[in-house]
């Protein structure tokens, strides 16, 4: 999702209904304690009351592996008025593992737990810590004991992605995997992994025994999925309607970057939605040359 889910995405996706929170791109901690201009750039939603424009909370996201540098950026993002800190301990990213974090992690439970008590502890009680995870890095082996790590540690609920990191994002998604760690602890835990439709939503809740979904590549190839899953709607956004959403969303992005990037993040969304929509994915074929958002508009509309 890095490189995608930015500020106008979130305001796009949670005007069509179904959210019940979202979640920032990772804030990337390493060496220091972050000024207030990069959550403000990751997070602009801070200077609205933490929610988008549709009244949806955004929660912060934050990445990395040193204990105290975590809890130090955790708590500035509270007083800036994150109203959740979310850890990030599932990227399978090659240079995110390289430097020790995301998924990397999950081979070191008490590393695990280290983090996310340091960060409790710095974070004041009325705003909740939570934590995303995979099922482990190589294998599954370590799973119970991650998520029991990250319980003890003191977070307030658990995201799973049901597989590890070697698995990738490569079907299927082990659900059942999920049900054996909502079984193991007694916090709420949220399912994710493989919900593309809402047959899939229905059959994940049953194998993970789980009543809350994240979704991410799903809700970026179907818009109307969360609310189709809620049962808010039955109506089933067209491809017609789908092109108008494509391009408010490029309307809000010209602008803010170089004309080439901003046709890099458009043709990245039409990658994702190429899974929800044929007709995107001829879209894509034909724009995938094309350096002007205007154009891209253009060819959107003549599709």
């Amino acid at each position: 999702m890095e490189g995608v889910c930015d500020v106008h995405l979130r305001n796009i996706l949670t005007s069509m209904g179904g959210f019940e929170y979202c979640v920032t791109e990772f804030i990337r901690v390493s060496q220091s304690l972050l000024p207030e201009k990069v959550f403000y750039r990751d997070c602009p939603e801070l200077h609205s009351g933490a929610k988008t424009a549709s009244g949806v909370p955004v929660h912060v996201q934050l990445l990395g592996s040193d204990p105290v540098l975590m809890a130090e950026n955790a708590a500035r993002a509270a007083e800036l008025g994150a109203p959740v800190i979310d850890l990030n301990f599932g990227c399978p990213s090659k240079c995110v593992n390289k430097s020790a974090g995301g998924s990397y992690l999950l081979q070191f439970p008490e590393q695990l737990y280290a983090i996310v008590s340091a960060v409790r502890a710095a974070v004041p009680s009325t705003v909740p810590v939570t934590a995303k995870m995979r099922l482990g890095f190589e294998d599954k082996s370590l799973a119970i004991e991650n998520a029991l790590a990250l319980e003890a540690g003191g977070v307030s609920w658990i995201t799973v992605h049901a597989r590890t990191k070697l698995e990738a994002y490569r079907p299927p998604a082990h659900w059942h995997w999920i049900g054996r760690i909502n079984d193991a602890v007694s916090i709420p835990v949220v399912a994710n992994g493989e919900i593309w439709t809402v047959e899939d939503a229905l059959a994940c809740k049953a194998e993970s025994a789980c009543d809350r979904l994240m979704l991410g590549r799903g809700a970026l190839a179907r818009p109307d999925l969360p609310r189709l899953i809620k049962g808010e709607s039955e109506k089933v956004l067209s491809w017609s309607e789908m092109k108008l959403v494509f391009i408010r969303y490029a309307e809000l992005l010209i602008g803010t970057g170089l004309p080439v990037q901003v046709a890099g993040r458009l043709k990245q969304w039409l990658a994702f939605l190429q899974k929800g929509y044929a007709e995107a994915a001829l879209l894509l074929k034909e724009v995938r040359r094309l350096k002007c958002p205007d154009e891209i508009c253009v060819r959107a509309l003549a599709s």
